[in-house]
């Protein structure tokens, strides 16, 4: 039976989906206040402003689908009847902790970048190789955290909508970062082949047998 109360997965997902956002943009701010351009917030190269032609209104509809789904009780955006039962709202529960985690996670990640942020691949710049920290198993944390907050959403919202948003936003997440990795090889060398050799891009690299 649905509960006649707030849905507090949703609300805390919501939330959090909302404070993520909100951080980025004003990491965004900050650094065009900073530079007194656009140089690392807009993207530069073609296939970058081909992604962001899809992120943009993926973003604005990770933004909404759990405001609706909280809002509705019919239709599309509201949750399917098994979302609320006893045996899968433990479930969501547990996804809604991961979410918020995968906050945390990123932005401490954010914080060891520091000035180096960037959301866009940046060729007039120094790029800078960082191998501490949350980048010393995972070349790509950030996005490793991103794709995390979003299969959240998906478990705590699962409704056909988010499970078409959150296909595309795994898949830009792996295309950016395989960009990404080109131009670090071609600006590091061997530097960052031998990182890439012992690193996982979204996940730990298991040992290999001895």
């Amino acid at each position: 039976m649905r509960p006649s109360i707030v849905d507090l997965p949703i609300l805390i997902v919501l939330l959090t989906v909302w404070t993520y956002w909100a951080i980025v943009g004003a990491m965004a701010n900050r650094r065009r206040r900073k530079t007194r351009k656009l140089s690392g917030v807009l993207p530069e190269q073609r296939l970058e402003t081909l992604m962001w032609i899809v992120w943009l209104p993926l973003i604005a509809a990770w933004l909404a689908l759990p405001w609706l789904a909280l809002t509705h009780h019919a239709g599309a955006f509201a949750l399917p009847a098994f979302a609320t039962s006893d045996a899968f709202m433990p479930v969501r529960w547990i996804a809604a902790a991961f979410g918020v985690a995968a906050l945390y996670g990123s932005i401490l990640s954010w914080r060891q970048m520091g000035r180096h942020w960037t959301m866009a691949v940046t060729r007039d710049e120094t790029s800078v190789l960082l191998s501490g920290g949350m980048f010393s198993r995972i070349r790509h944390p950030i996005y490793a955290l991103s794709i995390l907050l979003m299969l959240a959403t998906l478990v705590v919202v699962p409704t056909w909508p988010i499970v078409v948003i959150a296909t595309i936003h795994v898949i830009l997440m792996s295309i950016k970062a395989r960009n990404e990795e080109k131009f670090m090889i071609a600006t590091h060398g061997e530097d960052y082949l031998r990182y890439v050799r012992a690193t996982g891009r979204f996940m730990p690299r298991m040992p290999g047998p001895r």
